[in-house]
């Protein structure tokens, strides 16, 4: 048998990192349909689901391929926004932070200095703000 399904899984795509997302929103929608009596979310997660296997089965490996790497740039991109939130947090009693007005690079200047020139490290554009 398992001979068979690696036979059978020859030239197909797989499981990847968008995919297991899928699956893991459609038992999601599955269980706050069985706790709200919605019948939409579950035909909402049985499509979910469908499309999801129908990506693992897929035979156009350089689509899901393409498809998975833009679900993982943009799953980096926000958890660089949000590390840089973080980190901005815990120095915000130390640092004030600004935006460039000329190319909108954050700028770090410590507090309590009083009215500082800012010179940006990204355009070198200066502009003056309270710390």
């Amino acid at each position: 048998m398992r001979e068979k399904f690696q036979h059978f899984m020859t030239g197909r795509y797989g499981a990847d990192d968008l995919s297991r997302v899928y699956i893991i929103a459609t038992l999601v929608i599955f269980v706050i349909s069985l706790i709200s009596g919605w019948g939409i979310l579950y035909w909402i997660g049985l499509a979910l689901m469908i499309y999801a296997y129908w990506r693992m089965l897929s035979r156009n490996v350089s689509k899901r391929y393409e498809e998975n790497q833009k679900y993982l740039n943009a799953r980096y991109q926000v958890a660089v926004k949000w590390n840089g939130m973080k980190k901005r947090w815990a120095q915000r009693g130390t640092y004030r932070f600004y935006k460039c007005p000329q190319c909108r690079q954050m700028v770090r200047v410590p507090r309590g200095k009083g009215k500082i020139c800012i010179t940006c490290p990204k355009c070198r554009t200066e502009f003056i703000k309270k710390s």
